[in-house]
């Protein structure tokens, strides 16, 4: 069937009838494991640099962000928002999250990019959040670029072992069965978990019954916030932001094969690891008095 629609739009005329085909076949087959990623041309991002450039074309604009200001009590939406570039997702640059004590601020922004018959598609964007104070935790790698935090491994496990808040913000940018998302997420978790114990397997299943069943439209939010390095809350909303937890993950191996996939060696976003590590530079310079 790939092939068949892969030949048909490469030697079809009509770029009305191509741009059909491709859509019934997107619509058709769209799913997003972990295997066969195509990651889309890199974008900075940051709410701490006074402006950033963004890499799509060799012509593109400073691009402007805002400072972060502090949220309302009443309601997290009268903070500013920041757009990713790659799906024009609006992030808040500061969020406050059900469970979550601490006021969290926008690091940098990217997108998951599948590939289905030739054709790149965006499947969600993804933001990372994180209590202010985590800068204080990272001394040892102020004044570094941006390429060489992207590349230290040991500067992303000291924010994930530091005892700070995180989050994961994820908006869909299309339609997906709850059960595909659980499916993706779980090929990219569990061979980060070399022998689970029966506390990750029973992480997995909580983790597991979250998205089983559920219809996850075009604009949902799932939030996953590390409360620290053995607890997640899980959080999904139709809305822009989430009322109630979902469910509370404990389980230091899972906890930390998650933020793994986002921000490990292989990450399955390469657009969000690039953006927070600008972000993460950025910051540290700052702090640094250079």
């Amino acid at each position: 069937m790939a092939s068949i629609i892969a030949i048909s739009t490469l030697f079809c005329n009509n770029s009305s009838l191509q741009t059909k085909i491709k859509t019934s076949y997107i619509n058709q087959r769209i799913s997003f494991n972990a295997t066969n990623d195509k990651i889309g041309t890199v974008s900075h991002l940051s709410t701490f640099a006074p402006h950033i450039f963004l890499k799509r074309n060799s012509n593109a604009a400073p691009f402007h962000t805002p400072l972060p200001k502090a949220a309302s009590s009443s309601s997290a939406l009268s903070s500013e928002y920041t757009e990713e570039p790659g799906t024009k997702v609006k992030f808040q640059t500061m969020v406050n999250l059900p469970g979550c004590p601490s006021s969290l601020s926008l690091l940098g922004a990217g997108y998951r990019e599948k590939v289905f018959a030739i054709i790149g598609v965006k499947v969600y964007a993804a933001a990372l959040y994180a209590n202010q104070s985590i800068f204080s935790k990272l001394d040892s790698w102020k004044g570094r670029s941006a390429s060489e935090v992207q590349k230290d491994s040991s500067l992303y496990d000291a924010i994930f072992q530091a005892s700070l808040e995180k989050s994961l913000h994820i908006v869909l940018v299309r339609d997906v069965d709850g059960k595909t998302f659980w499916d993706a997420l779980d090929e990219a978790i569990s061979p980060r978990i070399k022998s689970p114990t029966p506390v990750d397997e029973s992480a997995l299943s909580t983790f597991r019954s979250i998205f089983q069943g559920r219809s996850l439209k075009k604009g949902t939010s799932i939030f996953l916030t590390w409360l620290n390095s053995s607890k997640i809350l899980v959080c999904v909303s139709s809305d822009v932001m989430p009322s109630v937890v979902d469910a509370t993950i404990e389980s230091s191996n899972v906890t930390y094969a998650l933020f793994d996939v986002f921000f490990g060696q292989n990450p399955v976003s390469s657009t969000l690891k690039a953006s927070v590590s600008n972000g993460l530079a950025a910051a540290l310079l700052k702090t640094g008095g250079h």
